[in-house]
């Protein structure tokens, strides 16, 4: 029998397309190549505007990954016994509380009571009565929960309250999820390249508004992060032949690939589809028997943690799985043993879909897990025959 080849359907790394791998097999230049530079610049530009960071505002690649990004949104808008905000809806909503304590900040944390749903409007509107904060936290997609935060609804808030800096987490979301500076009312938007942008891991990259760069001046000539200081990246951002970390050429260049495809989809496009497609999929897989763990009203496009029917073991089904031909991640925390967490971002396709569904159909069949199996895969088939 032919080994079956394995689709990595994990929240990420994604699926990377041939355009963009093509990128990354290219004889790397020198990063001070007028080419590459010319490149890089126009890439900064094109993520300014797709994501609204308005007049003053800079946009941020370079070398790093998503953590680094949120240390960057930390590092340079709070300094040591600032009052900070911490909207959680899962474990890596969490991760900004391990940052806050090092960086030595007066932290509250606002948790729902339950995964598998959200920090709302609301809630955050009742905490910014209570007291003043230097800045507030909010991940947009939790990649342990499948939940998506209301990023513009809690925007509309924080437009109330200019003296706080808005931290959008847009890891799993940027790219997959509508994410605009300008019109939600956002400081800053930090993801990387190897979740909904279809990019091999590797780049750092975040959105700041003038506000957030003000903020930054405030804090004086040097912070205590180097790496990740505003004021370091600013002037090779706005003219890469100047350096302060050596570029990821190739990256960069593979990111430039992926922002093309982007804009040729078109971002509004982009967004409705991810919509779609978790929407089918969703339903594919309840057809299998499992249970979505985010709650209705606060599904992300981008990925799902499926909770198991009664009797799965875990580690046989994602391995069944695996052998079926596609990889899904464990789940974490308190949904730890209980399903499987799967990525649909980027630039899937019908294939990779239809591959996808199919591994987990058939991992049900081999494992003898009750599941309506035709059913899935007619909801599956049928939906996608309307996608274009």
């Amino acid at each position: 029998m032919i080994k079956t080849e394995r689709l990595v359907m994990i929240p990420g790394p994604t699926p990377v397309v041939r355009s963009i791998q093509n990128e990354m097999a290219r004889p790397t230049v020198a990063f001070g190549d007028p080419c590459f530079v010319a490149d890089y610049k126009q890439l900064v530009l094109d993520l300014q505007e797709m994501w609204g960071c308005g007049e003053g505002g800079q946009a941020f690649v370079f070398a790093g990954s998503g953590t680094l990004g949120m240390e960057m949104a930390l590092a340079n808008t709070t300094k040591r016994g600032d009052k900070i905000l911490v909207c959680s809806n899962g474990a890596f909503g969490d991760r900004f509380k391990k940052m806050c304590l090092r960086k030595g900040l007066d932290m509250d944390v606002l948790a729902t009571d339950h995964w598998g749903t959200s920090i709302t409007a609301e809630m955050v509107e009742a905490k910014l009565k209570e007291k003043k904060y230097a800045a507030v936290t909010v991940t947009h997609v939790e990649t342990s929960t499948g939940v998506m935060a209301p990023i513009a609804a809690i925007g509309e808030v924080l437009k109330k309250h200019p003296e706080t800096i808005y931290i959008v987490d847009g890891v799993a979301a940027a790219a997959g999820a509508e994410e605009n500076l300008e019109k939600m009312g956002i400081d800053i938007v930090l993801s990387c390249s190897q979740k909904a942008f279809g990019v091999c891991p590797g780049l750092t990259v975040l959105w700041a508004s003038k506000a957030a760069l003000d903020r930054r001046a405030s804090l004086g000539e040097l912070i205590p992060e180097s790496y990740c200081d505003f004021n370091e990246w600013v002037p090779v951002m706005r003219d890469p032949s100047k350096y302060w970390g050596t570029p990821a050429v190739n990256l960069i260049w593979s990111l430039k690939e992926s922002v093309r495809i982007i804009k040729e989809e078109g971002l509004a496009e982009r967004y409705a589809r991810h919509i779609r497609i978790a929407k089918l999929i969703d339903q594919s897989v309840e057809k299998l028997g499992f249970k979505v763990a985010a709650e209705e009203g606060f599904r992300a496009p981008t990925l799902t943690v499926y909770l198991y029917p009664a009797g799965v073991d875990d580690a046989k089904f994602r391995a069944a799985v695996a052998e079926e031909g596609a990889v899904v991640a464990g789940c974490l925390g308190e949904f730890a043993g209980k399903g499987f967490r799967m990525g649909h971002m980027g630039n899937i396709d019908k294939h990779v879909i239809t591959g996808a569904v199919a591994a987990v159909a058939r991992a049900c069949v081999k494992l003898g897990v009750k599941a309506d199996v035709a059913g899935a895969m007619d909801v599956l088939l049928r939906g996608l025959a309307q996608e274009k």
